[in-house]
């Protein structure tokens, strides 16, 4: 294999982040279907990624020769030697990817119930491994350090947002949901000091409201965390910090509970750095 061409999937994805702008429709569709779901590309046939990924084979092919891989299942290979080094151990994965497609039942409510309760359980247990460890803590060391915290989300992740802010609350911290009451989200941004933190939520297709949010916090030289689905994705670009967090799916219909867990943790985190700060300011008075 040739030095420049990827040798490692985080080499991959960075290769393919970079290089999005410039890749025709068909490749762009790959290419955010590899990202977003690795797992399959590890373990289907190039027909199911194919069909999944709404392309032709071809295009699976063109997109690997495009990374200088001599083909699909070269470049397979990569995703594959990921999935059997990773954290969690190859029989486990597949487990547990095999367990997110549970089917359902519609002559059997209960079935809904155990797909997305199976589902969720996979997405959790990959949660830990999937989170850089560097990203967390500086994200953890943004908000304990923080004068005041921004949280934004809309349609979708505004659950999320609405907990975060909630347990943010409980921090030292003065914390506003940018909620847009009124109409008044840019003014609500306007307001924030220029120390402040934004914590910004969104997933595919991505609010405009909170890209437009993200855009006004850099402008006013605000601090921003990110909690979003893709490395493609449009708040990647802006943040200080971000994190790609994969949630359940099921028959199209997208669960919100690793994202809620991301979110829950990184305010308890932060609740305990702010402890050891406060601990360790004692002890120097």
């Amino acid at each position: 294999m040739q030095a420049s061409v990827p040798a490692t999937l985080d080499e991959l994805r960075e290769q393919i982040t970079l290089r999005y702008d410039s890749l025709s429709k068909r490749l762009k569709q790959v290419g955010r279907f590899v990202l977003d779901y690795p797992d399959d590309v590890a373990l289907e046939t190039v027909v199911v990624i194919a069909e999944r990924s709404a392309v032709q084979p071809s295009a699976l092919i063109r997109f690997a020769q495009a990374f200088g891989y001599s083909g699909f299942s070269d470049m397979q290979g990569v995703f594959q030697a990921e999935l059997m080094h990773g954290k969690t151990n190859y029989r486990e994965r597949i487990r547990l990817f095999r367990e997110g497609e549970e089917d359902i039942d519609a002559e059997q409510p209960i079935s809904v119930l155990r797909a997305f309760a199976s589902a969720d359980m996979a997405a959790l247990e990959q949660l830990p491994a999937a989170v850089d460890v560097q990203a967390f803590t500086k994200a953890v060391e943004l908000l304990a350090g923080a004068p005041g915290i921004l949280v934004a989300g809309q349609r979708r992740s505004f659950p999320v947002a609405a907990y975060l802010a909630y347990a943010l609350s409980h921090l030292d911290h003065p914390v506003r949901l940018l909620d847009g009451l009124g109409g008044m989200l840019k003014e609500q941004v306007r307001s924030a000091g220029r120390q402040d933190v934004l914590v910004a939520i969104s997933f595919s297709p991505y609010a405009p409201e909170t890209r437009e949010v993200i855009e006004l916090a850099r402008q006013r030289g605000l601090r921003v965390i990110a909690l979003t689905d893709s490395p493609l994705s449009p708040l990647v670009q802006q943040a200080d910090v971000w994190f790609d967090v994969r949630d359940a799916e099921v028959q199209g219909f997208r669960t919100l509970n690793a994202t809620l867990c991301l979110a829950q943790s990184l305010a308890v985190a932060a609740g305990y750095r702010l402890e050891r700060l406060l601990a360790q300011a004692v002890d120097s008075a």
